[in-house]
Parts: structure tokens; C-alpha cells; sequence
């Protein structure tokens, strides 16, 4: 489960919209697994991504970082601020693992498996291969970043992901959203909807 959070819910500083539609889902989808890791973004105030932490520049300008290009962001999901908070009616009474992801001040984090800089794992494919688990379901938000991006490096890591479609929601930031299923099919990632899980 991705980042599914206050700030990324309608009336949140990084809303998606119909976010919180998934919740429900997701708590029904959840009893049907065996193991369940979820992913919270948890970025120190003043962090690199933010807007706010670039004088003249505004929410989703892009700028250079030292390990490539970043959108630069509202201020979100700051540690322990309500924002960060998981969304509410989240109910995972069966949640093993929680990675925390985007604490390093200068590194933003859209991947449950590595942060942006890409060299940086968040240490989720070695839980997942100590627990002998080879096939990930992501839900959560938003589709075509943070789901996306663990969905990539997933595959990348070797293992078999599949995107439950209907329990994730978009930014769809200037086609983000197509471009997103295009790298995701392209790396053989699955696409379904929850009605057809097994």
C-alpha cells in the first residue's frame, strides 16, 4: 500500500483526486493477502523537493538536484504533522512493514524499493526476499508517481508487480498518468482491477 495519507486526500496540501475513494478497497483488499507492507512519506520540514525550499520558484516547476531532475512540490506529508498522517478509515490490522520513505533531506523518495537518487534502497527487496515473497500488488497514490515508480523497481528487483488499478488514483500532471502506463507495461508490470484478483 502506497503512501495513502492525509495530504494526499482531497483538502491536502498534494491532494489527488478521489483519494480517499480508495480507502475502502484497499481495507477490503488487504484481508486477501497474506503479507502487507505500506509505505509512508515522511520528509523533514524544509525538505529539497519543496517549492518553499527554492526562493521564486513555485509548486510543480521543475529544477535540477544533484542526482537529476525533480518536480518540486507543495510542502507534504512533513513528519509527524497531521498531513503525514495515514489516511483516515485506513483499517490494515495486518500490516507487517512500514517504510518510511523521503527523510533524507536532499534525496525526494517515490519508490518503496530505492530513492530518487536511484543508489539509495529503502531495504523493502530484502524484506521481501527474507519473507520468500516473489509477486507484489501495489495500490495506493498516486498511480503515476510513488505507485509507478515501486511498481518499476519492483520488476527491476526481479520480482513479478502487478498495479490493482481501480485502488489507486493519479496526479496525471501533464500526461503523467499515460506516460506512467507506458513505462509500466513496457517493463511488464500487470494492470488489473480488484474484481478479477484470484
Amino acid at each position: 500500500m502506497v503512501d495513502l495519507q492525509v495530504d494526499f486526500l482531497p483538502g491536502g496540501s498534494l491532494a489527488v483526486t478521489e483519494g480517499d475513494a480508495v480507502v475502502p478497497l484497499v481495507n477490503a483488499l488487504a484481508r486477501r493477502f497474506p503479507h502487507v507492507a505500506l509505505t509512508q512519506d515522511w520528509h523533514p520540514p524544509g525538505h529539497l523537493s519543496f517549492a518553499s525550499s527554492h526562493p521564486g520558484r513555485r509548486p510543480f516547476e521543475t529544477t535540477r538536484l544533484a542526482y537529476g531532475e525533480q518536480t518540486l512540490w507543495p510542502d507534504h506529508c512533513v513528519m509527524g504533522m497531521p498531513g503525514a498522517a495515514l489516511a483516515p478509515g485506513l483499517d490494515l490490522p495486518g500490516a507487517e512493514l512500514v517504510i518510511r520513505k523521503g527523510f533524507r533531506h536532499g534525496i525526494d523518495s517515490y519508490s518503496a524499493f530505492l530513492e530518487a537518487d536511484r543508489l539509495t534502497p529503502t531495504g523493502l527487496a530484502g524484506y521481501l526476499r527474507e519473507r520468500g515473497i516473489r509477486r507484489v500488488a501495489l495500490v495506493g497514490l498516486a498511480t503515476d508517481y510513488c505507485v509507478a515508480w515501486s511498481a518499476l523497481d519492483a520488476r527491476a528487483a526481479g520480482f513479478e508487480a502487478v498495479v490493482i488499478e481501480d485502488a489507486c488514483r493519479a496526479i496525471d500532471l501533464d500526461g503523467s498518468l499515460a506516460r506512467a502506463w507506458r513505462d509500466m507495461e513496457a517493463a511488464g508490470v500487470g494492470r488489473m482491477a480488484s474484481g478479477t484478483l484470484g
